[in-house]
């Protein structure tokens, strides 16, 4: 065991510490039931760092890695996330572990990987509310909102818009209007500096709950689990004068558990925030558009220039904005142009058959080397 202390920092006396700790109920010991042979034992997973996990377990912290069957296994997503509850078998004595097999995820918060490579990456699982994060200020595009709604509908979990710095503007309340009519979805407008709009949270704030903070670089995340945890559990830094934005300072994702007993992840900032298998939570977050194309002539209409397209009578009678159906025409065209399960599958073996011919190529030259000398 690496830590006598949680995550959240506090001592583990003062809070024996347990699964339930951490979210674990009737449910998840079910789903582990299966599983719980060859000594292996549930923990979540309340950190991840590249290449490597911090667990939960019943008797404390666990540092972790993952067994080769896993680790090869795992498809696009699949890996563990921070969020995920897992059985594990321990290494030995010197406080590691080894992920074997990961309970099915309640909900998952998925994106495209980011960089050149096509994939997966969940950022976050088993959690019960999102609250996708933006502050009022100078980050507010609602484009870029549509996005994370999308992606936050189709993980399952339920989406909530936070608008931070509600102190540096004006207008605070009628973007909350504004907003709440487009988007469809909870917002609430906040201040951690003046406390201002941080006790609309309260409905969401459950013990046992997680909840996950989601949001692009320096909108305030860190600072808003800072303020409900009641001390500082992530560094911070001040917006910049420049430009009224915030520093971005977390680096990886981490669960922590605030006073009240509420699980709340904080997340590094999303700077590509690409759809990933999201053809349902993209309808959920459009449905004034599919509603009004129900009306169309041709059920293949592209709501351009078709005649009886109901779509584009209800946007010069004013019924429908021109911009959503931009945006839903581009998030939609994104997801039409990803590839089958058929062949990321088959992406995933040329990957692995690549590295294995590189090896061999490897040794092959050692090999060499060694009968030149």
């Amino acid at each position: 065991m690496i830590s006598s202390r949680g995550a959240d920092g506090e001592e583990s006396a003062a809070l024996p510490y347990s699964l339930e700790f951490w979210g674990w109920d009737c449910q998840w010991a079910a789903a582990f039931a299966p599983l719980s042979v060859d000594g292996r034992i549930p923990a979540r997973v309340i950190a991840q760092h590249r290449g490597s996990w911090l667990l939960a377990a019943a008797d404390g912290e666990w540092s972790a890695s993952l067994t080769g069957r896993l680790s090869h296994a795992a498809g696009d997503g699949e890996l563990p996330a921070v969020g995920d509850w897992v059985a594990c078998l321990r290494a030995g004595s010197g406080g590691s572990a080894r992920i074997d097999a990961i309970l099915p995820r309640r909900s998952a918060f998925v994106r495209r990987a980011a960089g050149s490579r096509f994939g997966a990456q969940t950022v976050a699982a088993n959690v019960d509310t999102l609250f996708i994060t933006t502050s009022l200020n100078t980050d507010l595009n609602l484009r870029r909102l549509e996005r994370f709604v999308a992606m936050a509908r189709e993980s399952g979990a339920e989406p909530v818009l936070l608008l931070t710095k509600e102190d540096l503007v004006q207008d605070g309340p009628a973007v909350v209007e504004r907003l709440a009519g487009e988007l469809r979805i909870p917002v609430v407008a906040l201040s951690t500096r003046t406390g201002d709009g941080v006790e609309a949270l309260r409905p969401w704030l459950v013990r046992g709950q997680t909840i996950a903070l989601v949001g692009s670089s320096g909108v305030g995340k860190s600072t808003l689990l800072n303020y409900l945890a009641g001390r500082e559990l992530m560094e911070t830094r001040e917006i910049r004068r420049d430009d009224g934005r915030g520093r971005h300072t977390t680096t990886h994702r981490q669960l922590f558990r605030l006073p009240d007993g509420t699980l709340m992840l904080d997340t590094p900032g999303v700077r590509e925030i690409g759809l990933w298998d999201a053809d349902q939570g993209l309808a959920d977050t459009f449905t004034e558009i599919l509603e009004v194309a129900d009306g169309c002539k041709y059920r293949d209409c592209g709501h351009a220039n078709e005649p009886g397209c109901a779509v584009q009578a209800a946007i010069r009678a004013g019924n429908l904005d021109e911009a959503r159906l931009q945006s839903f025409r581009r998030l939609g065209t994104e997801l039409a142009g990803q590839p089958t399960e058929a062949e990321r599958r088959e992406a995933k073996r040329e990957f692995f058959k690549s590295i294995a011919v590189a090896a061999h190529a490897r040794a092959r030259s050692k090999d060499n080397s060694w009968r030149d000398r």
